[in-house]
């Protein structure tokens, strides 16, 4: 008999030296068993291992699409509060089992759930332990399912998610957006958006108070002004200002810019308006110092007199006169 077989039967003969059951809970016991043996036998079901460690045991896999540095209480603070409550975590985070480690698994999926439960480990929670599932994946496979786990999540960020699109392009893909695109299953315009957030300068990141806080559309919009010399020189100038603010702001120095304001700074230096050219101020011709007189000024072919109503006719006359030597001379 196979080890399947073995295995099922053991599974039916289990319990056999138990006591005996009520008839009736008897008849639904042997039903459920009968149900899953078919499944199991017609390969409908699969049986996963779950395993309860010390998340101390465990590493963040290296191409892990979320930066684990950027978890904190607050904002894993959702799903510790679940744990808590719900007195286990629910959900087992995916690991490959690594040999001749210092560690003995690898996370691939479930980098919140660990700092959630080796932040309550720590906190008085001793009993709480990391809920895992083993599975054996190349690493391609890896970063296709960590990516599939968390694509539509909200609390992973463009940055993180475009970070992690363009490293696997260059390893997984020979750089091919196409071949990327097509085992992702999504479109390479929306591929090529994450990839050009990415390629943002070290300067415009730092503008923001957080790498988090950058969006794709963000530098969506940035990529032209980027592309062209001038208007590049006024987006990374006003980017530099902005990153010393920040910088001040988290020695507690003045507060955060927040990032609309970040990004409508930044485009604007992008797009300066153009200088109103200063208007002529004229000419002042006075009959003698510290009189009032009369301003000319030159529009084209033609000279415009303003003078006060108040003025004497004879420092009227006075200026006048000097402006016509003025004119002849």
């Amino acid at each position: 008999m196979s080890k399947k077989h073995d295995a099922i039967f053991d599974d039916v003969l289990s319990g056999l030296d138990t006591p005996a059951p009520s008839a009736e809970r008897a008849g639904a016991r042997f039903l459920k068993r009968s149900t899953s043996i078919g499944e199991r036998m017609s390969g409908e079901m699969q049986e996963k291992t779950l395993y309860q460690v010390d998340p101390a045991r465990c590493r963040m896999w290296e191409r892990h699409n979320r930066d684990y540095a950027l978890l904190t209480e607050d904002n894993c603070r959702d799903l510790i509060d679940g744990i808590k409550a719900q007195g286990q975590q629910e959900f087992p985070a995916i690991v490959r089992r690594l040999s001749g480690e210092e560690h003995e698994f690898e996370v691939i999926c479930g980098a919140r759930r660990h700092f959630a439960v080796s932040w309550l480990r720590a906190h008085n929670y001793p009993q709480f332990r990391y809920l895992v599932e083993v599975r054996d994946l190349t690493d391609e496979e890896a970063f296709r399912l960590a990516d599939i786990e968390n694509r539509d999540r909200e609390d992973i960020s463009d940055y993180e998610r475009a970070v992690d699109y363009a490293e696997a392009i260059r390893l997984y893909y020979d750089g091919s957006q196409k071949a990327m695109a097509e085992r992702l299953e999504v479109s390479p315009p929306w591929l090529s958006r994450y990839l050009v957030l990415a390629k943002m300068p070290e300067e415009v990141l730092d503008a923001f108070a957080s790498k988090r806080d950058i969006k794709e559309r963000h530098a969506r919009a940035l990529k032209p002004l980027l592309s062209v010399p001038e208007q590049a020189a006024g987006v990374l100038e006003e980017a530099m200002h902005l990153a010393g603010v920040q910088k001040r702001a988290a020695k507690g120095q003045g507060g955060y810019v927040e990032a609309a304001d970040v990004f409508k700074r930044l485009v604007a230096a992008g797009n300066p308006k153009p200088k109103t050219p200063k208007a002529k101020t004229g000419k002042l011709y006075r009959r003698s110092p510290g009189e009032r007189g009369i301003m000319v000024k030159k529009r084209g072919n033609q000279v415009q007199m303003e003078f006060d109503a108040s003025l004497s006719d004879a420092s009227l006359m006075g200026a006048f006169e000097n402006y016509l030597k003025a004119r002849k001379g």
